[in-house]
This record gives C-alpha cells, sequence and structure tokens, in this order.
C-alpha cells in the first residue's frame, strides 16, 4: 500500500472541494432563470417563438410565413379564441429579430393583442405607434437550380455554344 504524507492528501483534498464548488458555482443561477422564463410563459394566452427568415414557430410546432401567421390570428378572431396576451419569445434557430418585431406590431394593430417579447431576459411590449408595423409578407424559398439548368440560355443552349457563334 503507498502512504501519501501529509501535506499531499491535504493538497488533494482542496483540489476536489474547490472543483465540488465550482461546479455548483457554475449551475447557480442556470435553472433559476429556466424556472422564472417557463412560470413567465404560463401567463400569456399565447407563445410563439421567432424562426429563421422572418418566420414563427406556433406552440405546436408548426412554422408560419408572417402571413399565415396573420391568418391564423383571423381564424382565431373568427371561432372566437383570439389571445389577449402573446408571449414572442427566441428559438433554439433564431434570435426575436426586429423583421418579427415589426410583423409583430401589424398583429397587435390589426387583432388587439397585446405582444410581449424576450429582449435578453425582459419581458417588454411591442407598442405598434412606435414599432414601424411591417406589412404580413408570404416566405418565398431562395429558388435552386439543378445543375443541367445552370449554364444554359432561356433559349436551351449552353453559353459557350452561344461564345462560339452556333
Amino acid at each position: 500500500m503507498i502512504r501519501l504524507s501529509t501535506l499531499t492528501g491535504r493538497l488533494v483534498a482542496g483540489a476536489m472541494l474547490a472543483g465540488a464548488l465550482l461546479l455548483t458555482g457554475c449551475h447557480r443561477g442556470d435553472v433559476k432563470a429556466e424556472v422564472a422564463a417557463i412560470r413567465a410563459q404560463q401567463h400569456f394566452d399565447m407563445v410563439i417563438q421567432a424562426y429563421k427568415s422572418g418566420q414563427f414557430m406556433l406552440e405546436d410546432g408548426a412554422v408560419l410565413s408572417a402571413i399565415d401567421t396573420g391568418s391564423h390570428f383571423a381564424y382565431l378572431k373568427d371561432v372566437g379564441k383570439l389571445p389577449k396576451t402573446v408571449l414572442l419569445t427566441p428559438s433554439d434557430d433564431s434570435k426575436v429579430r426586429k423583421q418579427h418585431l415589426e410583423y409583430m406590431a401589424r398583429i397587435a394593430l390589426d387583432y388587439g393583442v397585446v405582444v410581449y417579447y424576450d429582449d435578453g431576459g425582459q419581458l417588454k411590449q411591442i407598442n405598434p405607434q412606435e414599432t414601424k408595423a411591417r406589412a404580413l409578407e408570404d416566405y418565398h424559398a431562395p429558388v435552386k437550380m439543378n445543375d443541367e439548368q445552370k449554364r444554359k440560355s432561356a433559349a436551351g443552349s449552353s453559353i459557350e455554344d452561344q461564345s462560339r457563334g452556333y
């Protein structure tokens, strides 16, 4: 059996204690922030997440363009289930951008809902008069050409053939 000196044993025990304190210190505030966010979401009638390219993700996971989100609010108004308060939060894929705020300002004006958004851990209300309310737009994905069409003109001949005079 190997015997360690008293000083070495104390240093190892001190290092283990310091490591344990370091790990507990790193984890301390994260749980409180998550619990506060969950509690805050329960006070709102609807929670919408900001998604890529000005799109929105609803509570059920559906990704809608801005115009489709407006249509969803029109449907909710028609069936009598229009929310009074809406919370806009960042998603895993996108943060809340100016474009999202402008679209939600338009929805707030059109349907009379009160929209709040998460701004770095603080809840702020979107003021439609101060925020430029943007007209709702549909999402158009960028058009991708297949490899066969990349080097051809509208007439169907290749660009090399046109430069040669064929």
